[in-house]
């Protein structure tokens, strides 16, 4: 018989992109029209369900779960498809939040695989995709809601046909597939724009929305521009159509004013903290009110509970309050810049800032925005094959930011432990540079505080399989951190 633990080795020994970038992108690599066979032979599944495509550079997974826990307050049966994941791979397939569970992951797969046997180079994302689009057909889910994995044009989500579709911030992200400019890549998002489906915007600079507006003209798609006046932007005389107001930003949330053609929302909670959450929670309401009236009905209460009640772990989340430790999941220097601008919520004297991130990522820029707020910095690795060297982090650390002490540990769990020791009475650790890094971490606390998550969070569904999804933790030498 079949296993959890077989099928996820099977699944990922196929041709994974994210585990290597050794390959072009190009639609030779990122092959749609195998995509679009795959899923021929099991009949389309992804059309059994009307469904919400959400593709950008920062936001779109927490827009993704505002949008989710929206449409199940509204009382709709709601698919919901992201990655990477943070515990689990059953994370990144959801119904009304609740994890695919392993019998059923097995047992979709025992469907599939004949299928992809019969495909060359079937890459471990489309598999996933294409596992997602199956659950969520059987039976049918009200509404889908899928985030884009890599780009947009060629991504493995692209051959579903939504109902609407949003595009959030875009930065300079995954420079070495999509585009060295802001315009190439928002070329690559905008290609999950389709003709006459609405699409909404999050804020941009001028030359990523401009070419997002071309496309949208190009295709005949209904365009609705996110924005806030009151902010900085070098587009010229910003028109917007949907637009929101904070009116506190604490540690905990936001409370904020959202205000669209024919919709005034006041006092709306986010439980994600950051001021850049209201722009994500207003694309995501934004997206909603595109739907047709016939299509779906969401009343100003649902969009306030769904609001409320959003999930999504490891964005600027308080881990503990004694040490005083917040997580992130930043990875560009664009989202660290986020994160600098949002420290003031969290009162704190000093910071212990816990690093580690891809090696293919904006490391110095990173580095160049968060370690000048450091007074230590912890470097370490994350249990992702293309994690950086602590020491190459180090290096770069100490050119950065001379003078600021940096200490160099293998893994999260003696990070943690450092971190505990160097923080003082009124002390703040960050622990930031990527999903892994904050990944790891959450499961080295839960190791040595297992009381400190609730019982619902993901983290106690964390998969140490091979080493391949989370680290394979040791014992802790000691049990101090709460």
């Amino acid at each position: 018989m079949t296993t959890y633990q077989q099928v996820i080795r099977a699944i990922f020994e196929h041709v994974d992109y994210s585990r290597t970038r050794q390959v072009p992108y190009n639609a030779s690599t990122y092959n749609l029209d195998r995509m679009r066979a795959l899923n021929a032979r099991l009949g389309f599944p992804h059309r059994a369900y009307p469904s919400l495509h959400i593709a950008g550079s920062k936001g779109k997974g927490s827009t993704a779960a505002m949008t989710t826990a929206i449409l199940q307050a509204a009382g709709y049966r709601t698919g919901l498809y992201t990655s990477p994941h943070l515990h689990s791979f059953r994370e990144r397939i959801r119904i009304d939040g609740r994890l695919i569970p392993h019998e059923r992951l097995v047992e979709l797969w025992e469907i599939l695989r004949p299928h992809v046997d019969a495909f060359d180079h079937t890459t471990t994302f489309e598999i996933i995709t294409t596992l997602a689009f199956m659950h969520f057909a059987d039976p049918p889910v009200d509404w889908a809601v899928l985030e884009v994995g890599l780009g947009g044009r060629l991504d493995a989500t692209n051959i579903i046909e939504p109902r609407a579709c949003a595009i959030t911030t875009l930065t300079h992200e995954h420079t070495d597939l999509l585009g060295h400019t802001l315009s190439l890549i928002a070329f690559e998002k905008a290609g999950i724009i389709k003709p006459g489906v609405p699409v909404v915007v999050g804020p941009q600079v001028q030359e990523a929305m401009q070419v997002i507006e071309d496309v949208a003209e190009e295709t005949g798609a209904r365009l609705w521009r996110v924005g806030n006046p009151e902010e900085e932007t070098d587009i010229p005389h910003p028109r917007y159509d949907w637009t929101w107001r904070i009116r506190e930003a604490t540690m905990s949330g936001s409370r904020i004013d959202i205000v669209g053609p024919d919709w005034s929302l006041s006092d709306l909670y986010i439980p994600l903290a950051g001021y850049h959450q209201a722009a994500n929670a207003t694309v995501a309401v934004a997206l909603l009110a595109s739907l047709q009236p016939d299509e779906i009905h969401i009343s100003p209460d649902a969009i306030r509970e769904g609001m409320a009640n959003t999930y999504w772990p490891g964005r600027l989340e308080i881990l503990s309050r004694l040490p005083f430790i917040v997580a992130d999941s930043a990875h560009t220097r664009q989202s660290a810049e986020r994160i600098r601008q949002s420290l003031a919520l969290y009162p704190h004297r000093r910071l212990i800032l816990l690093f580690g991130a891809s090696a293919d990522k904006d490391i110095r820029g990173m580095l160049e925005v968060l370690g000048v707020e450091a007074h230590e910095i912890i470097v370490t690795r994350s249990f992702h094959p293309r994690a950086a060297d602590p020491h190459t982090l180090a290096d770069l650390a100490r050119d950065v930011v001379p003078g600021v002490p940096v200490h160099i540990t293998e893994d999260a769990l003696p990070a943690l432990e450092l971190a505990e020791t160097l923080t003082r009475a009124g002390d703040m650790v960050l622990v930031t540079g990527s999903i892994f890094v904050v990944a790891a971490v959450r499961e080295s606390l839960c190791r040595l505080q297992p009381d400190a998550f609730p019982a619902e969070d993901w983290v106690h569904h964390a998969e140490p399989i091979d080493g391949v999804f989370t680290p394979m933790l040791a014992t802790p030498t000691h049990t101090g951190t709460r």
